[in-house]
């Protein structure tokens, strides 16, 4: 139960943040402020609510405690009669959110000097305007410092994602410039060899029939699904030596082409059978040009497919053209993520995926999430150290879903593990980490997304947990 009283201006002066005004000053808080007091166990003041008042303890003990990664955790106990907690930021008016930093309980019976809000930064702008200037200017110069480390950090991210997302696209796009060309060699010799079967020495059927061979070894480039080495290697040997028999030239050229689109001695002998020993030769290298140019184009379609896809899986990771909240599937946004950190993987690591596909969408910011996942997934592939098992792991629990992010590496040594949230703070040498991307990733999930994260850690086995909400929470008025 609470009750309230004025204090005069000389108990005030008893307690060592007043002790210095004026007795004007003093008169002005007894006549605003008032005596509180509350039982042992309650609270005075919980975490997140509304800053709307300052409280100085005139008796007994109190604790404070923050909700760090879903646990209570208390920072503080003191029975000093004086000490102050609460609207500490009042002076600062709506130029940020006015929310209590912490929940107060009070251990024993207690008693409070209540100040409201409004009147604690009205008293500290009038009696003391330089020392507020000079808190202004500390708190909003560390803000300002703060985001512009925050933005390098951004900043370098991206830049190693553009370097991985340029080396992704090199590779296919090679690729497709190799094929290109290749693909025009080989039309080009496709109209010769054509001309030369075409010259009068083939009838109407004859030439409808090859065409028709010429379907059937398009429709086999097509759906070949390629043969193990050593069954090629002596699938060749067996086209070649019926190639030279039939009196084919550089038959040793034309049998791995026949071979990777699956085509040999029997269809082979009707192509024989169809054009007559005098002009095969010349239809087997267009038939293999045929086959050539298929399969090229194959390669082509799967560079520009490949392309395609990265250049969506960016679209998506850096959310472009999108609101900045949105409903959002975590597991596009994990896919995007993975996909744009490919290159910074090693081979050694491998990466499994346990989906649970029955997740809801949930409303979030895509952009800052994807975010996150870079910052834990680079971490748990640093700790790995080149080998090992990356998993990505999702699921609900209540009314909250869950993205896992484990390795088997070196796991966090219990003296530090409190730490890792802590801006600045890393393990890494110097010049190689900020010690920023936890502490980003923690106000990312925890203060934008009204979430939370869990750690646990030992050797060969760590992993991080993000609960996001998956109904957005009411932030009150």
């Amino acid at each position: 139960m609470t009750t309230s009283a004025h204090l005069s201006p000389a108990q005030l002066r008893t307690l060592f943040l007043f002790e210095e005004l004026s007795d004007e000053q003093l008169g002005w808080l007894a006549e605003r402020g008032r005596a509180e007091q509350r039982p042992a166990g309650s609270v005075v003041y919980t975490e997140g609510e509304r800053a709307t008042c300052f409280f100085v303890l005139l008796s007994g003990a109190i604790a404070l405690s923050r909700v760090l990664h879903g646990d209570e955790v208390e920072v503080t106990r003191t029975d000093q009669r004086g000490v102050y907690s609460g609207a500490t930021r009042a002076y600062l008016g709506d130029r940020v959110e006015q929310r209590y930093p912490h929940t107060m309980r009070a251990v024993t019976d207690a008693e409070f000097f209540v100040l409201p809000a409004d009147d604690f930064a009205t008293a500290i702008g009038t009696w003391f305007p330089m020392a507020l200037h000079l808190l202004e200017g500390l708190f909003f110069g560390s803000r300002a410092a703060n985001a512009i480390v925050n933005e390098r950090e951004r900043l370098l991210a991206l830049a190693s994602l553009s370097a991985g997302l340029t080396h992704e696209l090199n590779n296919p796009a090679a690729a497709a410039v190799r094929a290109t060309a290749a693909l025009r060699e080989r039309v080009t010799a496709m109209r010769h060899k054509l001309a030369m079967i075409a010259d009068g020495r083939l009838d109407g059927s004859e030439l409808h029939r090859l065409v028709e061979l010429q379907d059937d070894a398009v429709q086999q480039a097509a759906a070949a699904s390629g043969l193990p080495a050593l069954a090629a290697a002596d699938a060749e040997d067996t086209v070649g030596d019926w190639l030279e028999e039939h009196g084919v030239t550089e038959a040793w050229e034309l049998a791995p082409t026949l071979v990777a689109a699956e085509i040999g001695v029997p269809w082979l002998t009707s192509v024989a059978d169809t054009i007559g020993e005098d002009n095969l030769g010349s239809t087997v290298r267009w038939l293999a040009y045929t086959i050539d140019a298929e399969l090229l184009m194959g390669e082509i379609d799967d560079a520009v497919t490949r392309i395609s896809g990265l250049v969506g899986a960016a679209q998506q990771y850096a959310q472009l053209d999108r609101a900045p909240q949105q409903t959002v599937d975590v597991h596009t946004l994990l896919d995007a993520t993975l996909t744009m950190l490919r290159a910074k993987i090693p081979a050694g690591v491998e990466v499994v995926k346990d989906y649970d596909r029955e997740l809801p969408p949930i409303l979030a910011f895509g952009a800052e999430l994807n975010q996150v996942w870079t910052n834990l997934i680079i971490n748990a592939v640093d700790a790995m150290s080149g080998g090992g098992t990356l998993t990505i792991r999702t699921w609900r629990e209540d009314a909250h879903l869950l993205v896992e992010v484990a390795d088997t590496g070196t796991g966090i040594p219990s003296d530090i593990r409190p730490r890792i949230f802590e801006p600045f703070f890393t393990t890494k040498p110097v010049g190689e980490g900020t010690g920023l991307g936890l502490d980003i990733t923690y106000r990312i999930v925890v203060n934008k997304h009204h979430g939370d994260i869990r750690v646990s850690s030992q050797p060969g086995d760590t992993r991080f947990q993000v609960c996001l909400p998956i109904e957005p929470e009411d932030e009150g008025p």
